[in-house]
């Protein structure tokens, strides 16, 4: 029974049930090989385009970052600073940044992201915080606002808990520049949607994204930028 996982797949659709053993399921279980086979080449071809890529190297860490580190209430974790650490380590590099942050909820994995867009927010790059939900969308501004308002740095959030006329003014100040972190749902991967100078995009829970965002996200890995995943547990990590 601990095998037993709730279904996701593609938004509005329903899977047909097979028998096991069935001809019906062997076929099932063919083209879904197929896919995954397709899926590898895919990453496989991306990783060695952005294996080439020269990216941004983002600079050390300035005055203003050291002041907004020490300005967290609690007391790091050793694997918090370890992550932490590598992170910027990764980022000063020029090679664009692809990294997994895995660990339970409640481990600060936040705090880590947010240092992270702190840092491109330094070198005036635009950061992206991509998240699946509109709660957890509202969730990370209050985070991001009450750590980073002091700091003079545009933070914004796009999702349904914005008016439309909110909506097209955020978009506005995104491809112009005056936004510096913008926290929203998929609504971050519209196509109206325009970046003055994305630097880094966080995805927290990459997985709960279906196959259509999952698409757009393609698109968006072209770019000469660096990537940030958030995942929640080690289970999700291993499906």
């Amino acid at each position: 029974m601990n095998l037993i996982q709730k279904y996701i797949g593609k938004d509005g659709y329903r899977p047909k049930l097979n028998r096991l053993g069935s001809n019906d399921w062997v076929k099932t279980k063919t083209r879904a090989k197929k896919v995954l086979d397709e899926i590898a080449i895919d990453l496989v071809q991306l990783y060695a385009k952005r294996d080439k890529i020269r990216g941004f190297a983002f600079s050390e860490d300035t005055t203003w970052q050291k002041e907004f580190e020490d300005s967290f209430i609690y007391e790091e974790t050793y694997s918090q600073l370890r992550a932490i650490n590598e992170i910027k380590r990764d980022m000063e590099q020029f090679k664009p940044m692809d990294r997994l942050l895995c660990g339970d909820v409640g481990y600060g994995k936040t705090e880590v992201a947010l240092r992270a867009a702190f840092k491109a927010m330094m070198d005036d790059k635009q950061v992206a915080f991509l998240v699946p939900t509109t709660i957890l969308a509202q969730q990370h501004y209050n985070t991001a606002i009450e750590r980073i308002g002091d700091f003079p740095v545009e933070i914004e959030m796009l999702s349904r808990f914005r008016s439309p006329v909110k909506q097209k003014e955020i978009l506005k100040n995104v491809k112009n520049g005056k936004v510096n972190l913008l926290i929203g749902t998929h609504k971050l991967l519209s196509k109206n949607l325009e970046f003055k100078d994305l630097g880094l995009l966080i995805i927290d829970e990459e997985q709960r994204f279906g196959v259509k965002h999952k698409e757009s996200l393609k698109k968006l890995k072209k770019i000469l930028m660096s990537y940030l995943y958030l995942q929640h547990r080690f289970q999700e990590l291993c499906k």
